[in-house]
């Protein structure tokens, strides 16, 4: 199952060479990190799920001697290691470029919702091919253009203020509850998506 990790790192380094030089443009003019954070990662991700989505190649998957809980396992530890690779890029980036370390908590907020995505995203990319997640992104950016035009013009500043009161928090134990909880979502969805794959025919 490693070796599946590995094909997915070394078929989107390209992609994320290219995505080097525009993370380290938003370090340099101090673009929120957890934001810089999730875009890339969910970038390189559904680059991984598009690249894979074609009929020949999951019968090409299937023909070697790995299981199709192996396979999708794989996506999901993949998904955790690209994530891991661009915070770490983004730790030095800001090391490098601005003297400061990435807060922890930070890191962690970026971690959480990261899993929260994936673990609607994954399921979803098994069920469906990718346009219908275009149309579907599509979709969700049209009803968060009409929501602040229309409904809650200052969503945006709602959003920056429950964040910043997120970020204040201390305790470590909420942290840790909510951080559980999420990852408890991300293992139900791992689970859905063996099922899912496992029931499906190329």
């Amino acid at each position: 199952m490693l070796q599946l990790i590995r094909k997915d790192i070394i078929l989107q380094r390209y992609t994320f060479l290219a995505l080097l030089p525009l993370l380290i443009l938003y370090l340099t003019m101090d673009f929120s990190s957890i934001l810089i954070g999730i875009l890339f990662s969910i970038a390189i991700t559904m680059q991984i799920f598009q690249t894979d989505e074609k009929r020949q190649i999951h019968l090409l998957f299937n023909s070697l001697p790995y299981t199709r809980k192996e396979l999708v396992s794989a996506k999901y530890l993949g998904a955790c290691v690209i994530t891991l690779l661009v915070l770490l890029t983004i730790i030095v980036g800001k090391l490098i470029i601005r003297g400061e370390w990435l807060p922890w908590k930070e890191i962690t907020m970026v971690a959480c919702i990261f899993l929260l995505f994936y673990s609607l995203f994954i399921p979803f990319s098994y069920m469906f091919s990718s346009k219908y997640i275009m149309y579907a992104s599509i979709a969700l950016f049209a009803l968060y253009l009409v929501t602040i035009n229309v409904f809650i013009p200052n969503l945006n500043d709602i959003i920056r203020e429950i964040v910043g009161k997120l970020l204040a928090l201390e305790q470590f134990q909420v942290y840790a509850i909510v951080g559980s909880a999420i990852f408890g979502l991300y293992f139900l969805s791992w689970l859905l998506s063996i099922r899912i794959y496992q029931k499906k025919v190329f």
